[in-house]
């Protein structure tokens, strides 16, 4: 998952980054108006963290800009202004949700949550599964035999990549670029690591492994 934070008050930036990177996401944060309206246009995100009071371009009217062309991504509005006709004027504008500060960083991240599953389409995918291996997509949580599994954000993430492309040879190559944003290959053994890593929590205490290694070519995962 990706978020976008666009928030003036650099000090609340990276208190609301740092709180979703903890939950798994990806944070970009920008300081600007115009610079967050060009990322939230042109980039691709899951929810987006607005500030009302910024710089540049105020809050409501990058709300009102993206709903006019047809950008749907989630928004969440921060604002010092909380009196029932700022709070309304937020959510008339596009917003989805609306939060005063100061605020509870857990309810920050209750509510993201909240939001990304009330804008799921109907019918979408929010589990993946092989074998007794399961991913819950909206808590970010892994569990093999209903036990969880404690995974840091690259680790799941890596995980989720795999399990999207289950039965599929997926190589170093892909990940790099899929997993860690590389667009080359550069000489480093981050992936096997991280596999090691993986492998140690999934399949360890199991009879049956699930993460293969395809001699020359990758990775898969699989039930046998």
């Amino acid at each position: 998952m990706r978020a976008l934070i666009i928030e003036d008050d650099h000090e609340v930036a990276d208190f609301v980054s740092q709180a979703l990177k903890e939950a798994g996401f990806i944070t970009d944060a920008v300081h600007d108006g115009r610079e967050g309206l060009y990322m939230a246009a042109n980039e691709d995100y899951d929810i987006i963290i607005l500030d009302r009071m910024l710089p540049g371009k105020d809050g409501l009217s990058i709300l009102k800009t993206l709903r006019s062309t047809d950008v749907m991504t989630p928004v969440l509005v921060l604002s010092a202004l909380g009196e029932v006709r700022h709070r309304i004027d937020g959510l008339r504008s596009g917003g989805d949700d609306y939060m005063v500060k100061p605020f509870s960083v857990a309810e920050l991240v209750a509510r993201v949550h909240v939001l990304l599953k009330r804008t799921l389409p109907a019918g979408g995918e929010t589990e993946l599964v092989v074998g007794e291996l399961r991913i819950d997509l909206l808590s970010r949580k892994a569990t093999r035999a209903g036990k969880e599994i404690d995974l840091k954000p690259k680790e799941y993430k890596l995980l989720e990549f795999m399990m999207r492309h289950a039965g599929q040879v997926v190589t170093r190559t892909i990940l790099l670029e899929q997993v860690w944003d590389y667009n080359f290959a550069p000489q480093t053994n981050v992936i096997d690591v991280h596999m090691s890593r993986l492998r140690n929590k999934i399949d360890k205490d199991y009879p049956t492994e699930l993460i293969h290694t395809i001699r020359g070519a990758g990775y898969c995962i699989r039930e046998d």
